[in-house]
């Protein structure tokens, strides 16, 4: 059988690190969580998975821990913050790092870890909650062989796709931030391709019926504007993710003086959500930036 109950922990359960955690449990791994709302640690400890008290608690009782936190600021303080799990961590273990970051920190975490004698995996995610949660997700990874050969069964249980990117950090989050550019600027496209419809006066179901059925439809018209249609802005991937992960993107191509004409407008989309009060809502709320349109709901 493979890997049969072994402990595995998990440090994060929104959106994406539930269906993650939920993943790797179906798999008949023990998974040990943690997350700052204790109530979230309850719940999944309730369904069969083991609460733990802090990072350190975690990482102490798991030879692998996967970080599924918003940004390198929260993965920093998972590590290095008070109750932090990189000194808890047995030597020669894994630290399997999930969120959307510079390249660069992820590069320099990689060899901080490794002065600890800790493995370390650059392992960004993509696909959404419903997919974390089916184990269908997109995992863009890079590292070292010896953290593959520790983690990488962990890998496949909780993504369809597992794309082996380099033997060192750094591609993997190079290639999630290209993602993301195409991501925030897909998403801001498709806002403003209804927006031009509601100004129009073309009924938005029948708009986004007949571009779902042409050559103008994206994944992201397609999954985003549905809450458009129904008026509910309720976040899954919010407005400020993207002034974040497109904020990365331009910081990454300013270093080397590239132009990203596309990105940098789509970037001055959402600030403009974020700055009138949508930033906490789902990122189909940058249609909101649009003046003169009556939106649905």
């Amino acid at each position: 059988m493979m890997a049969a109950m072994k402990n595995v922990g998990l440090i994060g359960l929104g959106a994406m690190g539930l269906g993650m955690a939920q993943s790797l449990r179906r798999a008949g791994y023990h998974v040990h969580v943690y997350d700052v709302r204790v109530d979230a640690t309850r719940t999944f400890a309730d369904e069969g998975g083991v609460a733990c008290g802090s990072p350190a608690d975690v990482g102490s009782r798991c030879e692998v821990v996967i970080s599924a936190v918003v940004n390198a600021a929260q993965t920093e303080q998972v590590l290095f913050g008070a109750g932090g799990a990189a000194a808890a961590m047995p030597r020669g273990s894994v630290f399997v790092m999930c969120s959307t970051v510079d390249p660069n920190w992820s590069m320099a975490m990689e060899q901080r870890l490794a002065a600890m004698d800790l493995l370390y995996l650059d392992a960004p995610m993509s696909g959404g909650a419903a997919r974390a949660a089916s184990g269908q997700m997109t995992m863009m990874t890079s590292g070292r062989p010896e953290a593959y050969a520790r983690a990488g069964e962990l890998l496949d249980a909780m993504a369809a796709k597992v794309y082996r990117l380099g033997d060192r950090a750094g591609n993997g989050s190079k290639v999630k931030i290209i993602n993301q550019l195409l991501a925030g600027v897909h998403i801001a496209a498709a806002a403003e391709a209804m927006a031009l419809g509601l100004r129009e006066g073309v009924a938005p179901e029948a708009l986004f019926d007949v571009i779902t059925h042409s050559a103008g439809n994206s994944w992201m018209f397609e999954n985003r504007m549905p809450h458009v249609l129904k008026g509910d802005y309720t976040p899954l991937s919010a407005v400020d993710i993207f002034v974040k992960d497109l904020g990365l993107v331009l910081d990454t191509a300013r270093a080397t003086k590239f132009p990203l004409p596309l990105a940098s407008t789509a970037h001055q989309m959402f600030m403009q959500a974020s700055s009138a009060g949508y930033g906490r809502e789902d990122d189909a709320a940058v249609i909101k930036i649009f003046p003169g349109i009556d939106l649905p709901g």
